[in-house]
């Protein structure tokens, strides 16, 4: 158990760096905070969280290895997740101002507007999904840091344990996003928080489009 501890420690230091550095992912959480309140963000958390079990999955029984080594596959993973990222921002670009009243959670406004849970956590799931880059990262990561020895199952947990630490931090950031002094400062910039985050989305979209197989 000892070495398994110190293994899955070595893991984490990792991940929780990685976990930290802004991208689709926490673009997708702040604006479903600012624009859809509390419970549709920690939904899409929770939806993020859950597709990381994905990606652990695929690479627990090697079908990461073969996607990564494939440039068909790879290629369709990445040009399909470019495009949704592209569709996200064409979408925040095409919406209107956003108005105070419409997104008071203690008022209930925002959360009459927001999307279903279902569609929410559908968004995180694949948003996470379809990124590629997380194909180049869980697998390299377990072969380097994981020995082949170490059994299945446990390497699940360690997933398990992943996930849950990456859907308690985006809970974290859906928390603070959706603090009234800090949702009405981005409401304040109106429709300019809009084409921001559509900006933002398409630009990852681009920069995923350039991304090479290993």
């Amino acid at each position: 158990m000892t070495q398994y501890a110190f293994e899955f420690a070595g893991l984490m230091a990792v991940f929780a760096v990685l976990m930290v550095v802004p991208g689709a992912d926490f673009v997708m959480v702040v604006r479903q905070s600012v624009v859809h309140g509390r419970r549709a963000a920690v939904i899409t958390s929770f939806g993020i969280g859950t597709s990381l079990l994905f990606h652990v999955s695929y690479t627990i029984l090697g079908i990461g290895l073969i996607v990564s080594k494939s440039l068909l596959l790879f290629s369709m993973l990445k040009w399909a997740g470019a495009a949704y990222l592209l569709y996200l921002g064409i979408k925040a670009l095409r919406s209107g101002p956003m108005e105070l009243s419409a997104i008071d959670v203690q008022q209930g406004a925002g959360e009459a507007r927001a999307p279903s849970a279902g569609r929410c956590f559908l968004m995180g799931f694949v948003t996470n999904a379809l990124n590629p880059k997380a194909v180049l990262f869980f697998v390299p990561l377990f072969t380097a840091m994981v020995s082949h020895e170490t059994p299945a199952a446990v390497k699940g947990v360690y997933g398990l344990l992943m996930a849950v630490t990456l859907i308690g931090w985006f809970v974290g950031v859906s928390m603070f996003f959706t603090m009234a002094s800090v949702r009405a400062r981005f409401v304040a910039w109106g429709r300019w928080f809009n084409k921001a985050t559509g900006m933002v989305f398409i630009g990852l979209g681009v920069k995923l489009a350039t991304v090479q197989a290993g």
